[in-house]
C-alpha cells in the first residue's frame, strides 16, 4: 500500500484515502480473521508447551519411582557411641551391630637430630640416602650445596607416596626434619641409610651424618586398628575399614563402643513419592485450568473444547483408582485424592505398611513377588510401572500429545500461507485499482480542462 501517491490530484476526487478506506474493509473481512485464527492457535501453543513439558516431568518422576533400585537405598546410623562413623551403598545388608574400638590405626614417625635452621648445608659432598618404607627402597641423592630444607623436597619429590616429610621448628636454632609414613599400620617401618656417609653432623663442616642416619629418633611407631565386631576380634591397618561388611565403611574415630544400624534408606523413598504428590497435582491443577468450561469467555479454558486433551485430564484422575495389581490400591498405602482432586500422601500409613510388610510394599510399587494372605505368591508389575504405561500412551514419541502438538503446528502453518496468499492478492489488486484511478483521474483533469476553456470562451463573449 503506497505511503505517497500522485492518484486525486487532478480530480480530488479518486484520492489514495479512498483506496486505503477500500482496502481496510477488505483487510477486515479477509485478513483480520486469519490473524485472529493464528493469535488463537499461537496461544493454544503457547498453553500446550507449558503443558508438554509439565507431562514430561511426571513421566521422568514416574519412570525414576518404578525402578526398584529405589528400595535399594540404605541409611547407616550411629545408634550410640562417637568412636566410629559409617556409611553404607544400595544393597547392603540390613542389620545391627556393636563396634567397640581398642586401638586406632596410626603412622610411623622419625625424627632427625637438631640444625641451626633449615638453610643448613647437611653434606660436605655429594652422595644419596636409601629410604625404606615397608620393604619399598627409595633412593634421595644429595650434594655439598644440599640444605634441610632441600633434603625435605627431595625426599618428597622422590617418595611422597609412601612418607610425608616436612620441617618443624622446635625452639630458636632447633630445627629438625620429621619423616612420617603416609599410611597407617604396623606395616610402615621407616629406615633411613647414608650409603656415602657424607652427611654432615654439624650443619655442613664435617661427614658423618648422624643427624639424618643414625641420630633419628622414633618419635611414634606405626600401629594396626583393633577393634571387636558384634565380640569377634578385627584387626586392620587402616581406621577406614571397607572391606568388612560389603557395602559398608566404617572410620574408626576413637576407642570406645559405637551401636550401628544399617536400614533402608526411606527418606529418599518418601522423598520421591512425595515429589510424584507434588508433579501429580501441579499437572492436574494446569489441566483443569485449560479445559475449564465457562460461558465467560476470560474464564474459559483453551482446551476446553479440545477431546484429547480433556482425555488426558480423564486419565490422570482416573489412573490412582485402577492400578494395584487386584491385590490392593494407592489408597492402602496412604494415597487419597480429595474432592478437589487434590492429591495427598498420608507418611504414617505408608511407614506402617513399610514396617509390617516390607517385601510386599515394595512389589506393590516396584513390582515383583506379592504374598497374599492366604500364603497364594502374585507377581506384580508395581504400580508405578502400571502407571508409567497409561502416562507414556500420551507423552511417548510419535503418540497422543506429539500428535496434538503436530497438529497446531501444522495449522499454524496453513493459517500463515493462508494470510501471505490474501496479502499478495490484495497487493494485486489494489495496485491494479490504483493505476485505473490515476487514469481516470486524468481523464477528469482533462475534460476539467476543456470545461473551463470553454466557459472561458463564454465569458468573452458575454462581454
Amino acid at each position: 500500500m503506497a505511503a505517497i501517491s500522485s492518484v486525486g490530484i487532478g480530480s480530488g476526487i479518486l484520492t489514495q484515502d479512498v483506496l486505503d478506506q477500500l482496502r481496510a474493509a477488505d483487510e477486515a473481512g479477509r485478513i483480520r480473521p486469519i490473524d485472529l485464527a493464528i493469535v488463537n492457535e499461537t496461544d493454544r501453543q503457547d498453553a500446550f508447551n507449558i503443558l508438554d513439558a509439565g507431562m514430561t516431568n511426571f513421566i521422568d518422576k514416574i519412570n525414576e519411582i518404578k525402578n526398584a533400585t529405589l528400595w535399594d537405598e540404605r541409611a547407616a546410623t550411629v545408634t550410640s557411641g562417637t568412636s566410629v562413623s559409617a556409611t553404607a551403598i544400595a544393597k547392603t545388608d540390613i542389620q545391627d551391630f556393636t563396634i567397640d574400638v581398642t586401638a586406632l590405626a596410626i603412622k610411623q614417625i622419625e625424627q632427625s637430630g637438631q640444625f641451626g635452621a633449615d638453610t643448613d648445608l647437611i653434606a660436605t659432598a655429594a652422595g644419596s640416602l636409601n629410604l625404606n618404607i615397608n620393604g619399598q627402597d627409595f633412593t634421595v641423592n644429595y650434594d655439598e650445596t644440599m640444605t634441610l630444607k632441600d633434603l625435605k623436597n627431595a625426599i618428597n619429590n622422590v617418595a611422597g607416596t609412601e612418607v610425608d616429610a616436612t620441617i618443624i621448628n622446635i625452639a630458636s636454632g632447633d630445627t629438625r626434619i620429621v619423616i612420617s609414613s603416609a599410611n597407617t599400620g604396623s606395616n610402615q617401618d621407616i629406615t633411613i641409610t647414608d650409603t656415602d656417609g657424607f652427611l654432615s653432623d654439624d650443619g655442613g663442616t664435617t661427614a658423618g651424618g648422624t643427624k639424618l642416619t643414625t641420630d633419628f629418633t622414633n618419635l611414634q611407631t606405626g600401629g594396626d586398628a583393633t577393634f571387636t565386631f558384634n565380640g569377634q576380634s578385627i584387626t586392620r591397618t587402616t581406621n577406614e575399614v571397607s572391606d568388612l561388611i560389603t557395602g559398608l565403611t566404617l572410620n574408626l574415630e576413637e576407642t570406645g563402643v559405637s551401636e550401628v544400624s544399617i536400614a533402608q534408606d526411606r527418606t529418599s523413598i518418601l522423598t520421591s513419592f512425595d515429589s510424584f504428590v507434588t508433579n501429580y497435582n501441579d499437572n492436574m491443577k494446569e489441566l483443569n485450568r485449560l479445559t475449564k468450561i465457562s460461558t465467560a469467555s476470560a474464564d474459559r479454558g483453551i482446551f476446553s473444547s479440545d477431546s484429547m486433551i480433556k482425555g488426558l485430564k480423564r486419565t490422570i484422575q482416573d489412573m490412582l483408582e485402577g492400578i494395584g495389581g487386584g491385590v490392593g490400591s494407592m489408597v492402602d498405602y496412604g494415597f487419597e485424592v480429595d474432592k478437589d482432586g487434590v492429591l495427598s500422601l498420608d507418611k504414617t500409613v505408608l511407614e506402617a505398611k513399610m514396617d509390617t510388610e516390607p517385601l510386599n510394599t515394595q512389589s506393590f510399587f516396584s513390582g515383583g513377588d506379592y504374598t497374599k494372605a492366604d500364603g497364594s505368591v502374585v507377581v506384580l508389575t508395581g504400580a508405578f510401572a502400571e502407571m508409567s504405561t497409561i502416562v507414556e500412551a500420551y507423552t511417548n514419541t510419535n503418540t497422543l500429545l506429539d500428535n496434538f502438538n503436530t497438529s497446531i503446528t501444522q495449522k499454524l502453518s496453513n493459517l500463515n500461507d493462508r494470510k501471505l496468499s490474501a496479502t499478495e492478492s490484495l497487493d494485486v489488486k489494489y495496485e491494479i485499482l490504483k493505476k485505473r484511478y490515476a487514469a481516470f483521474d486524468a481523464i477528469i483533469n482533462g475534460l476539467n480542462a476543456t470545461s473551463n476553456i470553454f466557459a472561458q470562451l463564454a465569458n468573452q463573449s458575454n462581454n
